[in-house]
């Protein structure tokens, strides 16, 4: 059942400790890249693993689904969205000017780091590279033919320059103008808000260190990873429609498994942090699988959410001590669990130290 958030989970201004449990049937929750994209597991217990990584990943993506920009995403580069804030300050990409003879040898349309300023006598560079070669190789791209000898010197030059642009560029943005650049990133993307940022990859507009931290999940049990042949009936070339009908593949899943995993918010690190920011982020947890299907995962839930909150920003007891308080125990007589039903999460929310308040933002 949901419980109704209290003002005091809410708060951005104290700290919060939380334990989130859920789990999964029949699916894949995290795989291993290393490992054939099998199911994450620690070798010498068999318990199934979840990175931090890819439980914020979901937190990303439920927040953008609601209306958030989020930095870390696929639909740009960072150092683009680095740059836009610091168009916004009013600093803007590097550019150096180019005599019209220089520019005819360029292709007609230039395209990705490159562009040719509005003037029409300039050439715009918004790239992340900062040395000559690696300059010079994004002018070589430009080209689809082989680069003759001279039109390779006049690029060396035009990479020389620009190398020095970029670095002059770099060495003349004040302490200020970052500041206001950090701010503006602060401002506009929730993930940097929650998460933090190193944000220094191109222009420098500084590092943030997020106030909401989580760790790895790890499964309550040995979880037993399954590698499954499916078939597929169809064909990806011409050649292989000659080899049958049908083609073999692989599928891992874990038949059934529960994961816990712990998390802090920590108020010391949190910049522009609102109580609209924490409750998005709470909802996050709870319903951010609904948002993630695939058959790949199958059937994914969280089964509680337990919120520790003090009731002012250093805390008032250790997190692993309060985090002792939520037991999640097998049932007696069950071997192998294949269900949540299968376990209890036994709660203990008596003599809580001074100070610090229990919310079941979500249990079953």
């Amino acid at each position: 059942m949901v419980v109704s958030l209290d003002t005091k989970v809410l708060d951005p201004k104290v700290r919060h400790d939380f334990v989130y449990v859920f789990d999964v049937t029949n699916g894949n929750p995290n795989g291993d890249p290393d490992a054939g994209n099998m199911p994450r597991i620690d070798p010498e217990t068999m318990h199934g693993l979840v990175t931090d990584v890819c439980l914020k990943r979901k937190v990303r993506n439920f927040a953008q689904l609601h209306g958030q920009k989020i930095f870390i995403q696929t639909e740009a580069a960072l150092n683009t969205l680095i740059e836009d804030a610091y168009k916004e300050v009013g600093i803007e990409a590097v550019s150096i000017p180019v005599d019209t003879e220089m520019i005819s040898l360029l292709p007609t349309e230039l395209s990705g780091d490159i562009g040719l300023g509005s003037d029409g006598k300039s050439i715009v560079y918004t790239g992340e590279a900062r040395t000559k070669r690696d300059i010079l190789n994004v002018l070589r791209e430009l080209f689809d033919e082989e680069i003759s000898q001279d039109l390779d010197k006049v690029l060396d030059g035009i990479a020389r320059d620009l190398q020095t642009a970029v670095r002059e560029k770099r060495s003349t943005i004040s302490k200020e103008d970052r500041s206001k650049a950090r701010s503006i990133m602060l401002r506009d993307y929730y993930d940097v808000r929650m998460f933090g940022a190193v944000m220094s990859t191109g222009l420098n507009a500084g590092q943030v260190r997020g106030p909401m931290q989580m760790t790895f999940a790890r499964s309550i049990d040995p979880i037993h990873p399954l590698d499954l042949s499916i078939t597929r009936q169809a064909r990806t070339t011409t050649e292989r429609m000659k080899t049958g009908s049908t083609e073999i593949g692989r599928k891992s899943i874990v038949p059934y498994g529960l994961y816990r995993a712990h998390g802090f918010y920590t108020p010391a690190f949190a910049e522009g942090v609102t109580d609209d920011d924490l409750e998005l982020f709470w909802q996050a947890l709870v319903y951010m699988f609904e948002q993630d299907r695939s058959a790949a995962r199958g059937q994914m839930a969280c089964r509680g959410l337990y919120v520790f909150t003090h009731d002012n920003s250093l805390g008032r007891a250790p997190s692993h001590k309060l985090f002792e308080r939520i037991r999640v125990v097998r049932r007696e007589g069950i071997d192998v669990p294949r269900n949540f039903d299968d376990y209890v999460i036994e709660i203990d929310a008596e003599a809580l130290t001074q100070g610090v308040s229990l919310q079941e933002v979500w249990h079953e």
